[in-house]
């Protein structure tokens, strides 16, 4: 036995074990959060649930669970990456916890790496049981799954994004009240629910360039017309994303 072969190495674990580790951290903590799991996984439940049963909204021809589907999947998508991760991430902030983390061997840009993984895996876990509570009840999806995924990573990018920008200049208080209202006015306005053709002509120019919209429209042209890639709606998720992200790099605040 050589001398020193139990002598300490004391220093930082590889850069892809410490990402690994703090996203794995970062996806138990949602999934163990009453409220986080209240937005993810039970509010787009029931709405799936209780529209494709219930002909509340005029959807259109054809079965309410196809034009439902899509806007559905579209709203699990902003309420992990925009309203789940901007309050988790403001109260982390005003607790001090990624003051701490951030002088701690992994790098900032590697805990935010481990932030949106975490979102990404969260989303998986909500796409595999919307689609199947859909496929449940009737859906009948087309379309090609690769401008589906297109579009759903898009449509992270541009809501982790805003949500990290709202999380990193605004109070941990006002973060939980904005981010909550915002999902509030785009569950009913961005063509989630109600289809955008049964707003006004000039309302509907204003909301069909909102992420949300963008993201609903997207995959039902997809998924409920077998549609190629709808870049119009691509564009405007890539233009969301380019500035959410471009923001929240330059005016995040750590303290």
């Amino acid at each position: 036995m050589s001398a020193g072969t139990y002598t300490p190495r004391p220093g930082a674990a590889p850069l892809p074990r410490m990402i690994a580790a703090q996203t794995a951290l970062e996806t138990r903590m949602l999934l163990r959060n009453g409220e986080q799991l209240l937005l993810t996984v039970i509010i787009p439940t029931l709405l799936l649930v209780l529209f494709s049963a219930v002909d509340i909204v005029d959807t259109g021809s054809g079965a309410s669970v196809d034009f439902l589907a899509p806007g559905i999947l579209a709203l699990a998508v902003m309420s992990t990456a925009f309203t789940g991760q901007a309050i988790a991430t403001g109260f982390e902030r005003r607790y001090g916890v990624l003051k701490r983390l951030g002088a701690s061997p992994l790098p900032r840009w590697a805990l935010m790496t481990a932030k949106t993984l975490s979102v990404l895996v969260t989303e998986v876990l909500q796409i595999v049981l919307l689609t199947a509570i859909a496929f449940a009840l009737g859906w009948s999806p087309q379309g090609n799954p690769l401008a589906v995924l297109l579009l759903l990573v898009l449509g992270t990018a541009a809501f982790s994004g805003l949500g990290l920008l709202m999380a990193g200049t605004l109070k941990a208080e006002a973060t939980l009240a904005a981010a909550n209202l915002v999902f509030l006015l785009l569950l009913v306005g961005g063509g989630v629910i109600v289809p955008l053709d049964r707003f006004p002509d000039a309302v509907q120019s204003v909301l069909g360039l909102l992420p949300i919209s963008a993201l609903s429209e997207g995959l039902r042209d997809v998924l409920q017309h077998g549609a190629a890639v709808p870049w119009a709606e691509a564009g405007i998720l890539a233009g969301w994303a380019v500035l959410g992200l471009g923001a929240a790099a330059k005016f995040f605040r750590w303290e």
